[in-house]
């Protein structure tokens, strides 16, 4: 107890999470100021355990988490940081994640590197929406060589019921707030993957590309 510390009034960071259930803690920037992402990065980087994500990442925090971690990987489309920056090396199954359309790519993005990161071979493919079904068909093979498939769609948020319908192995549906006015911001898409016809579908909240990635991850473990 000697080198005991008392915790900063705004976080108690989960330090043996990894050893606890498999994945390590991530850290949820938005709503956080640059100075507390600062001090948490400060924080992990006396204490490293294990590779961490800094999700949800605006431009001041991710200058805030590479003031403490210079050499942590930043990836500004996806809103994400990683620190140490490459990933473990991958074991279990494959993460293949699937971009509805172009404006889908950043909740997609942040879901393959979750995935990445937690251990898993993971690749992404994007625009290959139900406007088009022919994308979606011309990608078989590539779609029943993966363990899991994670689905990032907004508008009506079709795509996910159509791939389940087509491969024997998890899809993970992921809506995002893309879409005109009746989308209500993701809740359109969210309600069609909750009422997907197809079995085999599970739906994270809107926008949760980490949500996404971490269960694909868990999921393609057993492999």
């Amino acid at each position: 107890m000697a080198d005991w510390q008392p915790p900063a009034s705004f976080a108690r960071l989960d330090h043996d999470r990894a050893a606890r259930r498999g994945y390590p803690e991530a850290v949820y920037c938005a709503g956080k100021s640059a100075e507390q992402v600062r001090a948490i990065a400060a924080e992990l980087r006396r204490r490293h355990r294990a590779v961490t994500l800094f999700t949800r990442a605006g431009p001041e925090h991710a200058r805030a988490v590479l003031a403490e971690l210079p050499d942590a990987r930043h990836e500004p489309e996806a809103r994400l940081l990683a620190w140490p920056p490459a990933p473990p090396e991958p074991t279990g199954g494959r993460v293949l994640v699937l971009a509805a359309g172009t404006s889908d790519l950043p909740v997609a993005r942040e879901a393959e590197l979750t995935a990445r990161y937690l251990g898993r071979e993971s690749d992404l493919v994007v625009d290959v929406g139900v406007a088009g079904l022919h994308r979606v068909l011309g990608l078989l093979d590539v779609l029943r060589s993966a363990h899991v498939v994670v689905v990032a769609a907004g508008m009506d948020g079709a795509l996910p019921s159509v791939v389940a319908g087509l491969v024997a192995v998890p899809v993970v549906a992921v809506p995002t707030s893309v879409g005109y006015g009746a989308a209500f911001g993701g809740l359109a898409p969210l309600l069609g993957m909750l009422t997907a016809c197809t079995p085999g579908v599970a739906v994270v909240n809107i926008d949760n590309g980490y949500g996404a990635g971490h269960l694909a991850a868990q999921i393609a473990a057993a492999r």
